[in-house]
């Protein structure tokens, strides 16, 4: 009889569903992407039917449901931070309370409620693995390594905010940690709150504009804010914070410190702003290579596996590749609160059924497309019902057609196959463009993502022709690390200078022959793509090599700011229509958008998104 796993998170932010069969992942996806609603936290109750869909069983043939993190750890922790806040904490502490005594205490049973409410079958055991083992579960077992070191940084689970483990076959032995509410995630929400931008949203928003600033402020971070030792461990003054409190990041003391208050959202970003960016970037590079390096040390491994939300600093990343400390490192492309789900259930499963994709020399995420996918059929029933217009192509004159709309300026929405799990469009639910084209950057930012002018875009590359084009160190299916534009390809005036303008006025310099996708520091948020990880988006960039010359497009999520990336047909359409993109290409269907008949919608969308 066939081993099944399924994993949850759920009722924090990210909530999602994963499903393992016999070792192997069958299918994992957030819950956001079928609500609706960025960063659900609710029970996954869709994305659980969509993995017992795809797997084409019901929760009868589920061994046992494997929740992310213990709730009864959770609350001791939720109660000593009130006690530890004082009077400061109480209105968030009266507020919070309720639920917790309420259900949260117990949230199995809540779980075990919302399983059998789904009417498929009788609830299996449920059973609770601990926040960080999730992370480290997600981390190490789907890695393409026998043995590594495991390294988690987020927020903070039920206490730990980092923690060290030691990955050996189907083992996981804990190392080491450090705890709340000492924690580098919060350290970097917290600028990231100062900044004006969304906590638990806008973090890559501050990564983005770190390049654009000068690390001014790194001493007075060092001197006042963290102590970071040579052991990679740390602690924060907590003077200056209020996340204890549970109503806002920081407060005065951290603006006096500063000399300036919390910006306003939506509001002018000013240079300080960036200077502050640049600079709790680079503490954090700092501090994550320091706990990199001790986790090598305490295990005597070379190989490094990473997940929590930090993992998802990919200029991080970088820093870590280029050390050289490393032989290799692999990131959970899921490394967030969703990943834990998929690491939940790898941590049971692997004690049933082996981690049987070694034998194969590969990891186990299958290039992250674990999500729904639709057929030909279902997609050609979509356009006839709603009378939209297409043309149909076969085989390879499909990527022929769409490399000649992209070489000849179009942005393409690009909807193939199973969509991905986790934060990052990997060239199944994409906006892709030409990346030689000095206006793209700008045009996709406000006409079709409608979204902050200062945000850089990420090229994916066919893997062999990478070190052509970018100083990478290893390859990055998940585009999970940040490296340098390749020497050859930089701008005259680059080259001359040895560097580039950096202030927040020179976002439209000319930088590189890829000018889309160099960023202000001359760096790039890189995809490498071979045609075992996404073949048809392999193929597609072979064509669009045929008729350029050039290798490399544009690749960013298919959604609007503040929009989940789209799962279905009909979402892609709308999201097509609602935007400036001129080719929408779901399957081997092509809609031209001068062709399609007027978007009628009874309310102004965009009141209807909340910004992120």
């Amino acid at each position: 009889m066939a081993s099944c796993v399924l994993g949850i998170s759920a009722f924090y932010h990210d909530s999602a569903a994963a499903l393992i069969k016999d070792g192997y992942i069958v299918a994992a996806a957030q819950e956001e992407r079928f609500s609706r609603k960025r960063h659900d936290s609710s029970f996954p109750k869709q994305a659980v039917q969509y993995c017992l869909d795809e797997a084409d069983i019901s929760l009868d043939d589920i061994s046992i449901v494997a929740y992310y993190e213990d709730p009864k750890v959770k609350f001791s922790r939720v109660m000593s931070s009130f006690a530890s806040a004082g009077i400061g904490g109480l209105g968030p502490f009266v507020r919070i309370l309720p639920e917790w005594i309420k259900w949260k205490r117990n949230v199995l049973s809540r779980v075990e409620q919302e399983l059998a409410s789904i009417g498929r079958g009788t609830v299996p055991k449920i059973v609770a693995s601990q926040h960080h083992r999730s992370h480290a579960a997600s981390a190490f077992f789907p890695s393409p390594f026998g043995s590594a070191a495991v390294l988690c940084i987020d927020g903070v689970g039920e206490w730990h905010t980092t923690s060290i483990w030691h990955g050996r076959g189907n083992s996981l032995e804990f190392i080491n940690s450090v705890s709340y509410p000492h924690s580098l995630g919060l350290l970097y929400s917290s600028f990231t709150y100062y900044c004006g931008f969304k906590v638990d949203s806008g973090e890559y928003k501050l990564m983005g504009l770190a390049p654009y600033g000068q690390p001014i402020y790194t001493n007075k971070i060092l001197d006042e804010l963290i102590n970071i030792r040579p052991d990679g461990s740390f602690t924060l003054n907590l003077e200056y914070f209020e996340f204890l409190r549970g109503e806002r990041m920081v407060g005065a003391k951290f603006e006096k410190l500063f000399g300036y208050p919390v910006r306003t959202s939506e509001s002018e970003l000013l240079q300080r702003h960036c200077d502050l960016a640049a600079s709790i970037q680079k503490v954090t590079e700092e501090a994550v290579l320091g706990l990199a390096k001790t986790a090598i040390k305490q295990t005597r491994e070379r190989h490094l596996c990473l997940a929590g939300g930090v993992a998802l600093n990919c200029v991080a990343n970088g820093v870590l590749s280029r050390s050289g400390e490393f032989n290799s490192i692999w990131i959970q492309p899921a490394a967030g609160d969703a990943g834990c789900a998929l690491g939940a259930a790898f941590d049971v499963a692997v004690t049933q059924a082996g981690r049987k994709h070694l034998a194969r020399r590969t990891d186990a995420m299958q290039g992250a497309l674990l999500g729904p996918s639709y057929s030909d059929a279902e997609i050609r029933q979509f356009l006839e019902e709603n009378h939209y217009p297409f043309e149909y192509y076969e085989g390879n004159a499909l990527y022929e057609n769409v490399a000649e709309h992209l070489a000849n300026g179009a942005v393409v929405g690009w909807f193939q196959g199973r969509m991905e799990f986790g934060p990052r469009a990997l060239g199944s639910r994409s906006i892709i463009g030409d990346p030689r084209d000095p206006q793209m950057q700008r045009k996709m930012n406000l006409k079709i993502k409608f979204r902050e002018s200062f945000r850089p875009f990420a090229p994916v590359v066919l893997l062999e022709d990478a070190p052509d084009y970018f100083d990478i160190g290893q390859e990055s299916p998940y585009m999970l690390f940040v490296f340098d534009v390749a020497d050859r390809i930089k701008s005259e005036a680059v080259r001359s200078l040895g560097s580039a303008n950096r202030s927040l006025g020179s976002i439209n310099e000319i930088r590189s022959k890829l000018p889309a996708i160099t960023h202000v520091d001359l760096s790039a948020r890189v995809q490498t793509v071979t045609e075992e990880t996404n073949l048809p988006f392999t193929r597609l960039l072979q064509n669009f090599k045929l008729k350029t010359g050039c290798p490399v497009l544009i690749n960013t999520s298919f959604n609007v700011r503040g929009e989940p990336i789209v799962c279905t047909p009909a979402q892609a359409y709308t999201c097509f229509m609602r935007t400036e993109m001129d080719i929408l290409v779901l399957g081997s269907f092509v809609l031209k958008r001068t062709n399609q008949p007027v978007l009628k919608e009874d309310v102004d969308w965009r009141t209807q998104i909340p910004l992120d």
